[in-house]
């Protein structure tokens, strides 16, 4: 997938500027069917501006935005939306007093009969097919979205997004407020969804849950591409180290270590100035 074979979505050298910062600076990345892509970083790395980027929310400064091969210009999302290309963001867009399939459909409500009446037993029947087929029994459809767990919204969120046509997946932190086993979870339907033949773009800073689902890892450091590597090539600590500095960190590490601070007491400390009783 380095060289973009078999992408659905590509993005080649996108750059984005605010203002005269540069948020993004020659980023590089291809999305499969069937692959999960992760994008790593750190707060500031350019995680977010890439994710508006690829959602159709902002255009690039400078890159190619490429779906299928062709080159496109979206406007809006929901012009990214009508290519395939869904995006569910930390806020999940959950109406948390709404019954769950009346989330699920929120905005796209089938209608039926003369008056155009809202389709209420097909809503409840999809919505409650759509989430055991990612293999989640949720309890009762006509419960609000507040009484789910928040696992349990992720997996409605991506039920939904696979439900309405998404070819590309875009799951920004999908784990960040969750515990352990609930994370647990929502990384099992990603890879539902990836079996399901979805190219799934996972944001995260969270390197371990990356490599448990990944099959290709692009991590950023202010704006730039830090590391692209297949998952056979790094494991969650080779992530880690990038997203923390990488090469930087190992400078600093070399110059530290070529000139340890003086332990106190030490023949090192007896020499300052003022002699052993430098303060």
């Amino acid at each position: 997938m380095a060289d973009g074979g078999g992408a659905v979505l590509e993005l080649t050298g996108i750059a984005r500027d605010f203002n005269g910062v540069r948020a993004l600076d020659g980023v590089d990345l291809a999305v499969a069917p069937g692959r999960v892509s992760c994008v790593l970083g750190d707060n500031g790395a350019g995680k977010s501006t890439l994710i508006a980027i690829m959602s159709g929310l902002i255009r690039p400064s400078a890159g190619e935005y490429r779906v299928d091969g062709a080159p496109v210009r979206f406007r809006s999302p929901r012009e990214a939306r009508a290519r395939g290309i869904a995006t569910v963001y930390q806020d999940l867009a959950m109406v948390p007093l709404m019954p769950v399939w009346r989330n699920f459909f929120l905005g796209s409500e089938p209608r039926t009969g003369p008056f155009r009446a809202l389709d209420v037993r097909r809503m409840r029947r999809v919505a409650d097919a759509e989430t055991r087929r990612l293999g989640v029994a949720l309890p009762d459809v006509d419960a609000p979205a507040a009484t789910l767990s928040g696992g349990q919204r992720q997996v409605v969120a991506i039920a939904r997004a696979v439900y309405f046509g998404a070819r590309v997946l875009i799951l920004d932190e999908p784990t960040a407020a969750l515990g352990v086993r609930q994370s647990g979870i929502v990384l099992r339907y990603v890879r539902a969804a990836r079996d399901a033949g979805v190219a799934v773009v996972l944001v995260t800073h969270n390197p371990h849950h990356a490599h448990l689902v990944g099959d290709r890892f692009t991590v950023l450091a202010r704006g730039r591409v830090e590391l692209d590597a297949a998952r056979a090539e790094v494991d969650a600590a080779d992530l880690a180290h990038h997203m923390s500095g990488g090469a930087e960190l190992d400078t600093l590490r070399h110059e530290l270590g070529g000139a340890p601070p003086a332990a106190p007491g030490s023949e090192g400390a007896a020499d300052a100035p003022g002699g052993g009783d430098a303060r």
